[in-house]
């Protein structure tokens, strides 16, 4: 395969690039290393926090573009920028409605902060891989003086069987994606990855011909769009491995380095 062309490359995280521990391999930051002298412009694009997304990347986190919560923050050239914003009256009706729904925990997503209403330390556990910046708060429709980007719900056994089906009254004026097997995240209509990505290709003057994307879930699948060289890892979704059209290794076989690696061995 010809990857001469590639000029951008960009990445989800969790089941993709990190491990199922949530590790980023020294294979990685190696290769990157590489892909800089090339030229080659790297996005780690996510559903996680910005802050969580460069701790996880700490090392070339001034050296990358970074897409946050499926798109609501964007990182380029050194400036972080909100994007597509929640109302306050979108906040209300969709913590109202998730409140009804038994077992689930609501994620209030701010540009500075993550805000939950819960004290449950399970949760609190799970939740702290994702956001490292947080305030536990008596109400989250009563929350000010932050940029509202997403709001993400947790089930710890199914978001897709036990949130999914109770929230139809929010899926006709907010954009609701499955994002993994316990999260789902609502966000404006209009929000996804791929509104994010598209922004930094015309930045750039990069086409989709010179465009490559991994990822593993629903809310990869808009930015999978907008390359040509579009993988879904080895471990994806169903819905992934239909949309992308090629496959690589899983996120624990290192799939992404593997084409990384196949890539650089054209220079």
């Amino acid at each position: 395969m010809d990857f001469s062309k590639v000029k951008l490359i960009a990445t989800d995280l969790d089941g993709t690039l990190l491990n199922n521990k949530g590790e980023v391999s020294s294979r990685f930051f190696n290769l990157f290393k590489q892909l800089k002298k090339q030229n080659i412009h790297f996005v780690a694009a996510s559903g996680r926090q910005f802050q969580s997304i460069t701790a996880k990347l700490n090392p070339i986190k001034e050296d990358i573009s970074i897409i946050a919560e499926n798109g609501g923050v964007i990182q380029f050239n050194g400036k972080v920028n909100s994007l597509l914003k929640l109302s306050s009256e979108d906040v209300l009706m969709a913590v109202n409605t998730l409140r009804s729904i038994k077992n689930c925990y609501i994620v209030l997503c701010g540009k500075e902060y993550a805000y939950i209403e819960t004290d449950n330390e399970k949760f609190i556990s799970k939740f702290s891989e994702y956001y490292n910046a947080y305030y536990i708060v008596d109400d989250l429709t009563k929350v000010e003086n932050d940029d509202f980007l997403k709001i993400a719900v947790y089930h710890f056994k199914s978001s897709e069987n036990y949130i999914l089906p109770h929230i139809s009254n929010i899926t006709n004026k907010l954009k609701v994606t499955v994002s993994g097997k316990n999260w789902l995240d609502i966000s404006h209509i209009n929000a996804n990855k791929g509104y994010a990505l598209n922004k930094l290709q015309k930045k750039l003057g990069i086409t989709e011909e010179e465009t490559m994307v991994f990822g593993d879930y629903n809310n990869d699948i808009e930015m999978l769009q907008l390359a040509h060289f579009s993988y879904a890892m080895k471990n994806a979704h169903d819905n992934v491995k239909e949309v992308a059209r090629y496959e690589t290794l899983s996120n624990n076989n290192e799939g992404v380095e593997q084409i990384l690696d196949l890539l650089l061995k054209q220079y």
